[in-house]
């Protein structure tokens, strides 16, 4: 597979790269991102490659990242060829709480400055960003619905909900004939495997294509952290935004555990035995997940990005994939252990049983027609 053999999103007509360009790190605000000469490389390297999608958000890099993208893209006249995502959610503005959050308000407020920061008319994907735990679903659906009828937006995405938000979005759109959710965008990779309980399942029976966010798990599943032989302070060695916060993570950043380090032996053991570079491995294996449309990638380095995009160039062994599989089994809590195999056998009378592949199970290939002459 390659960049140019596209993936349709979720159940939409809509033709997304099975790489997406993370545009977390335009930007130097949060003191580990890249500065705008190497974001300038960073984008034109993917989109030589024959990538479309770019993801980005209105906070990201206080709207620098918006401003940049925009900028990029204005300068190559792409802005037809490209699927640009954005999001909205997070609070601009210290003490006004009408500047963040769910509701119409906000998002209509939001999507203007993105609109404004991006130097286009329309957005193709906009996203919820992360759920706010008070506005009504139908608000927001409602919401999103007169943004695409007025022409500002094309398709409409959640990121960051729960799996009954989700559903009950896509089912509101469903009976009030509201434009329905192409795209679900989650934190998913071989360490952070939760999105398997449901949100795999509701995105092929429901039509949304998963786009996963951090699929090296901050950057552990690259091997650029280790844990600690000489007894460093964290008791992990390795340079990057995870040490800034070793000492108190927030959830999103508290990877460099135990059971993490276990995985990225077994993974560097089989990109060994592939001959493959450990997030290489770690990208094919997550791009053939299922529900999977496209994964977001970031970097602050073209190298990064360079090799990242190779991961599309490679089969993996259904053996090693098998082993990847088993080191990274996440905790089946209530209910879900329920759903294994061998409970399930119970139901079944110990028959094997299975249900046809829905059209959804895995995203369709478009590939890109050959050049002429």
């Amino acid at each position: 597979m390659a960049m140019n053999h596209y993936t349709l999103l979720g159940r939409s007509g809509l033709r997304v790269s099975p790489i997406s360009l993370g545009t977390m790190t335009f930007g130097t605000e949060s003191g580990w991102g890249a500065d705008e000469q190497v974001a300038q490389r960073l984008f034109d390297l993917y989109v030589d490659a024959g990538g479309n999608f770019i993801d980005t958000a209105d906070m990201y890099t206080a709207g620098t990242s918006e401003r940049w993208l925009g900028k990029f893209v204005a300068a190559r006249s792409l802005r037809d060829r490209l699927v640009i995502a954005t999001k909205y959610s997070y609070n601009t503005q210290s003490g006004n709480p009408n500047t963040g959050g769910n509701h119409r308000k906000n998002l209509l407020r939001a999507l203007d400055e993105s609109l404004r920061r991006l130097g286009t008319d329309y957005i193709d994907l906009y996203y919820l960003h992360t759920w706010d735990r008070m506005t009504p679903v139908d608000e927001v659906m409602r919401a999103m619905d007169d943004a695409v009828r007025a022409g500002k937006i094309r398709y409409v995405g959640l990121s960051d909900t729960p799996a009954w938000f989700a559903s009950r979005a896509q089912t509101l759109a469903d009976w009030r004939g509201f434009e329905p959710v192409a795209a679900m965008q989650l934190e998913y990779s071989m360490i952070e495997r939760n999105p398997e309980n449901e949100f795999a399942d509701l995105a092929v029976d429901l039509g949304m294509g998963l786009v996963p966010w951090s699929p090296l798990g901050m950057g552990v599943l690259s091997g650029k952290y280790r844990p600690s032989q000489s007894g460093a302070v964290g008791g992990f060695t390795g340079t990057g935004r995870l040490q800034s916060v070793a000492a108190n993570p927030p959830p999103a950043f508290n990877k460099l555990t135990a059971r993490n380090f276990a995985i990225v032996a077994e993974l560097e053991a089989v990109a060994s035995e592939a001959d493959r570079p450990m997030a290489q491995v770690a990208l094919n294996w997550l791009s053939q997940k299922r529900g999977v449309s496209s994964v977001i990638v970031g970097a602050t380095k073209p190298e990064q990005l360079q090799e990242s995009l190779g991961s599309l160039d490679f089969t993996l062994a259904p053996e090693l994939i098998a082993r990847l599989d088993a080191v990274s089994e996440p905790a089946r809590p209530f209910p879900y252990y329920m759903f294994a195999d061998g409970h399930q056998a119970r139901i079944h009378g110990g028959v094997e049983v299975s249900s046809k592949p829905t059209a959804f199970d895995r995203p369709v290939r478009v590939p890109a027609p050959a050049a002429e002459g």
